[in-house]
């Protein structure tokens, strides 16, 4: 999709709001957004590198604050001009930060360019990286050197490129100019292989996939933690089957994305009312919702927004295809959150009570729980999708129907395993139907094999041409995607936009107070022919949300009506991205306000060998610990110290008799 002015339009009736001076985490914000946009998109590692530079902002803002709490590295900063040395310290952390994470980036050159430039005009050389010292400068090179220090070991694998050597598929690829051969496991990933791959940002990939992220369940999230004897974080459990107990479903799933496939020609389609009075509002995990009946803050309703019900599929496809300008979905929610922030009856307070904080307040908590709950999603996610390495729709529909039909058990063709028939979507090629003006007369040679109606494939000229639904080979058939790109390098249970969107929708809904964008409404225009896989919208589109979770429920959809996930991977990745969302917000806010330091971890007390005591503790709150232990609840003695890195549990070989009190507090800086 071309590029926009702005992301979206948060309306009230007004005008688009005036530009606003941005607040110094906001500058530096946007140079990751520009960084990622420029480089290889994988979600999951943009989302760690999007949190932990969040975490640096929000550390050297809250090293000089009386108040908040810093979540990697803490200490008190003093300043004669604190807003100067705000401003001068989050430059060096925030640059430090993404020097490094982009220095072997697919575009190192041109983004490390733009970092030192964006540090020359606003004054600081590149050259002080000293440590020591009261300056701001310091105070930023230390929070860095700590977020840096604290998160390479973090099981990311980010000093071997974020690889995985114990991953295998289970399929061998799918060799997408050739005839598909069968597949080992339908219920499985499959690899694509291509001629030629490039990512939706144009840049070159490899020809044939490797999971991105599979061992990304391994990184250490930020809220996020397993419960007593689970394995996979928010376990949804496992999805339909081929040959299982959901196997109608599995199949069904398959002919709802044919579904969707069929209704993306414009020239059949039929005009749709997709205002915020008629879509959204939804039951967590669905797509049930009628809309909302009123704006709470006009009181009045949605005024009707007839589209093209087509225009209307392709433009979701690729509007939350990988973010309008190519930021992925974590930084496209990240320049949502920055949209919303610049609204004219925008107010700034934390949780949407309390006092109206300043513009850099605002920008430092929101990016650092709004990235921390982003980082969780990927963790959830790509923990699931690689406990159940789930098919995606390119290669289940072509397996089906490569195996024929299993509707009939004594028509022609009829495999059990095969894809059900549906009159006008799927059918078998007979010698009836292809004869002269009949519905397959273009695929005459393949009588016995399976159809599809639905989109048929990227045109010739995208520019001057749309596709439109014909009757193509079920085993050619593609997503509404480019030919180039077609599903995502990685397996498609859950999806990880809905994972993604639903938690900064928890997110910004807490933090603002509402769940309703500024003004009850907020819309992006696409101008008539501004799509890029074909030729489209045939009119002006507009996408209209009243609420943040409107907009993740269509982030979350919009890849079924492009081909990439069935709906079990939707709904279930909605309902696992409220929980990172609302335990992020209930973490970061214990951050904020200070109270993280009065928490009280779980600890559990048991034999070693011979006399010895061992205790342990929970590790997934993120701070740094310090044990204290006394033999009664007046004096509390240090008998270990340890960061949450190294260590859960501290072991005695001779303790003292009697009554034996611990906890664990923080231990302040590492």
């Amino acid at each position: 999709m071309r590029k926009f002015v702005s992301l979206v339009t948060l309306a009230v009736g007004l005008a688009s709001p005036p530009a606003l001076a941005e607040s110094i985490a906001r500058i530096w914000n946007e140079q990751n957004l520009a960084a990622i946009r420029i480089d290889f998109p994988d979600p999951p590692v943009h989302a760690r590198n999007l949190f932990h530079h969040s975490v640096a902002i929000y550390d050297a803002w809250a090293a000089y604050d009386a108040t908040a709490i810093g979540y990697m590295h803490r200490e008190t900063a003093t300043a004669a001009d604190v807003e100067a040395a705000r401003h001068e310290a989050i430059s060096y952390a925030a640059y430090r930060v993404l020097a490094h994470r982009y220095q072997n980036s697919a575009s190192a050159a041109t983004t490390l360019a733009a970092l030192a430039q964006q540090m020359s005009d606003l004054g600081y050389p590149t050259g002080v990286t000293t440590t020591v010292g009261t300056t701001p400068a310091a105070v930023g090179n230390r929070v860095a050197a700590t977020v840096l220090g604290f998160t390479v070991g973090d099981g990311s694998n980010e000093a071997g490129g974020y690889a995985d050597a114990t991953y295998a598929a289970v399929n061998d690829p799918l060799i997408l100019l050739l005839e598909a051969e069968p597949m080992s496991d339908v219920n499985h990933w499959q690899p694509l292989a291509f001629d030629t791959a490039l990512t939706q940002n144009g840049l070159v990939a490899d020809q044939v996939q490797t999971f991105l992220g599979s061992a990304w369940g391994e990184t250490r999230p930020f809220a996020l933690h397993l419960e007593p004897g689970e394995s996979v974080f928010l376990d949804p459990g496992v999805p339909p089957q081929l040959g299982g107990a959901e196997d109608a479903a599995f199949k069904e799933n398959n002919l709802a994305v044919l579904r969707f496939s069929r209704s993306l020609d414009p020239d059949e389609a039929s005009v749709i009312d997709v205002s915020a009075g008629s879509v959204g509002n939804n039951p967590l995990g669905t797509n049930d919702g009628t809309g909302h009946a009123l704006n709470p803050v006009t009181a009045a309703g949605y005024t009707a927004n007839p589209v093209n019900a087509a225009d209307y599929g392709r433009v979701l496809a690729e509007f939350w295809a990988d973010g309008p300008d190519s930021e992925t979905p974590p930084g496209h929610w990240n320049s949502i959150a920055n949209e919303v922030a610049e609204h004219p009856s925008f107010s700034r307070q934390i949780g949407g009570v309390g006092p109206v904080v300043d513009e850099l307040e605002w920008d430092a908590k929101v990016y650092f729980v709004l990235n921390g709950a982003l980082h969780d999603a990927a963790i959830a996610a790509w923990d699931c999708k690689r406990a159940y390495d789930y098919v995606r729709p390119i290669s289940s529909i072509r397996e089906l129907c490569r195996r024929g039909q299993s509707s009939d058990p004594g028509g022609a063709s009829y495999d059990p395993d095969g894809m059900p028939l549906e009159a006008g979507l799927v059918e078998l090629i007979t010698t009836a139907s292809v004869q002269s003006g009949e519905r397959h007369e273009e695929l005459a040679t393949h009588v016995g094999e399976m159809a599809v109606y639905c989109w048929g494939g990227e045109p010739t000229d995208p520019e001057t041409e749309y596709t439109g639904n014909r009757w193509i080979l079920g085993v050619d058939w593609l997503p509404y995607q480019r030919d180039t790109f077609v599903t995502p390098a990685f397996a498609g249970y859950v999806s990880g936009h809905s994972c993604f969107s639903r938690a900064a929708a928890e997110v910004l809904t807490a933090m603002t107070g509402s769940a309703y964008f500024p003004g009850g409404l907020a819309s992006v225009t696409v101008p008539a022919g501004d799509l890029e896989f074909e030729l489209g919208p045939s009119a002006d589109v507009t996408l209209q949300w009243a609420t943040y979770y409107d907009a993740a429920d269509e982030a979350g959809i919009s890849r079924l009506y492009g081909g990439i996930h069935v709906a079990p991977d939707d709904g279930p990745g909605r309902i696992m991205g409220s929980r990172c969302g609302q335990d992020a917000w209930q973490l970061a806010s214990q951050y904020f306000d200070g109270s993280i330091l009065d928490s009280r971890l779980p600890l559990s007390v048991g034999p070693m060998s011979g006399s010895g005591m061992m205790v342990q503790w929970e590790q997934h709150r993120g701070l740094y610990y310090k044990l204290q232990s006394s033999p009664d609840l007046e004096s509390w003695g240090d008998l270990t110290s340890f960061t949450q890195a190294e260590s859960d549990r501290a072991e005695y070989e001779n303790p003292p008799a009697g009554e034996f009190f611990f906890r664990v507090v923080s231990s302040g800086q590492p």
